[in-house]
């Protein structure tokens, strides 16, 4: 198993159908859009993780934040696994990788939020088995 860290759009499109699957709300082009934009002024990187497939069957997004409540941190914004690659360690691959990017940044915090609900128990079990803790309620404001 590779993982790499998205370069060209070509990648970016390789990892198209793990985003949409977990973000049915959007579309290819809206994602993209967002992708582009965020890596030019957030800090954001896009791993996967490369079997040869003709798509990725995880990825993870993440950046670098500096905030007062935790310092420098890494904020996992998606971890998204093809529904037929669950349970071959792909979404744990990209946790450590990402982990280990956030030590070589020098990083004290790497953080996710993750919805609730019956659907997400294997996420859950995934973040809590790699020593995450729940340590927040997010709230939101719909605008």
């Amino acid at each position: 198993m590779t993982i790499r860290i998205a370069q060209t759009e070509t990648d970016l499109q390789y990892c198209l159908p793990a985003l949409l699957g977990l973000r049915p709300n959007l579309n290819e082009e809206t994602i993209l859009a967002m992708v582009q934009e965020q890596r030019a002024t957030e800090r954001f990187q896009v791993a996967f993780v490369d079997v040869g497939d003709e798509s990725a069957p995880a990825v993870i997004t993440y950046r670098r934040l500096s905030m007062l409540a935790s310092g420098k941190t890494v904020y996992i914004d998606e971890l998204a696994t093809l529904p037929t690659a669950r349970g071959k360690g792909y979404g744990g691959a990209l946790l450590d990788f990402v982990i280990e990017q956030a030590r070589q940044l020098g990083c004290q915090t790497v953080s996710l939020d993750s919805g609730h609900g019956a659907d997400r128990a294997d996420a859950h079990r995934l973040y809590l088995n790699k020593r995450f803790r729940i340590s927040s309620h997010h709230f939101s404001l719909t605008l």
